[in-house]
């Protein structure tokens, strides 16, 4: 991303999401991005995903400038080389696990790789439950059938957004632990919003967003170190959902 810009509204009303930021995302890297509420975490998200595009800056991915594909293109480019794991598992209920996992490359009309797919599919821990529904799943399991389905395309990239937010700490654990090995056993390249400072330190780098820019970042920290830094860009000052640290007890 350089010097992207987004705003939103006009005139009067004009409200700067992201200013001139400019943030890149090394191969087989795992980042975190966080920042108090308002920061331009989703913006940032969606325009890097190129699912919005910025009113100023290029995104790139994998090469590719995002502001020279049409919306064909860009929804291809999305489809092929850009992964996507919400909070919500977004999986389709009348479908079984492997039908699930495969969704994104039937869409492409892509012929699975039969070894990829089993590959994910072992990591991912599902091999014996890919004829169930996702009704049938515990929150945790719907989550890693989510990540294999973002694995499965080979992307440049997966985007995360608080995947971790509607599961229990010790599922948490699990998942962040099977996302850092996608990254250092599987060479993916990731990008995970977040607000939990346990969850950050899984990454490699945590980024601070505030008001649109970045204002920091930090290398493996701790989730305590996640936390301090938090609090001062006053994140938590009033917020009573703080996180409580230290629960899924990080990797360090």
């Amino acid at each position: 991303m350089e010097s992207v810009t987004k705003i939103y509204g006009r005139d009067d009303n004009r409200v700067a999401a992201l200013r001139e930021l400019t943030m890149s995302f090394a191969t087989a890297t795992f980042t975190a991005v966080m920042g108090p509420s308002g920061s331009g975490k989703s913006t940032f998200l969606h325009c890097a995903a190129g699912l919005v595009r910025p009113t100023s800056g290029r995104v790139c991915v994998g090469g590719a400038d995002l502001a020279d594909l049409d919306e064909v293109s860009l929804t291809r480019m999305r489809r092929d080389r850009i992964g996507f794991v919400f909070q919500a598992f977004n999986l389709l209920p009348a479908l079984t696990v492997m039908q699930n996992i495969l969704l994104p490359l039937q869409l492409a009309k892509r012929k699975p790789d039969r070894r990829l797919v089993s590959e994910v599919v072992h990591r991912v821990g599902l091999s014996e439950r890919l004829d169930h529904l996702p009704s049938q799943l515990s929150g945790g399991q719907q989550q890693r059938v989510a990540i294999a389905r973002a694995l499965v395309t080979r992307p440049a990239v997966v985007f995360a957004d608080e995947p971790t937010g509607a599961l229990d700490t010790r599922t948490a654990a699990s998942v962040l632990a099977l996302l850092r090995e996608s990254v250092t056993a599987g060479g993916q390249t990731l990008v995970m919003v977040t607000h939990d400072p346990v969850a950050a330190s899984y990454a490699d780098r945590v980024v601070f967003l505030a008001d649109g820019t970045l204002v920091g970042e930090l290398h493996r920290p701790t989730a305590e170190e996640v936390a301090a830094r938090m609090t001062r860009l006053g994140a938590w000052d009033d917020d009573p959902q703080q996180p409580a640290l230290g629960v899924a007890g990080g990797h360090h």
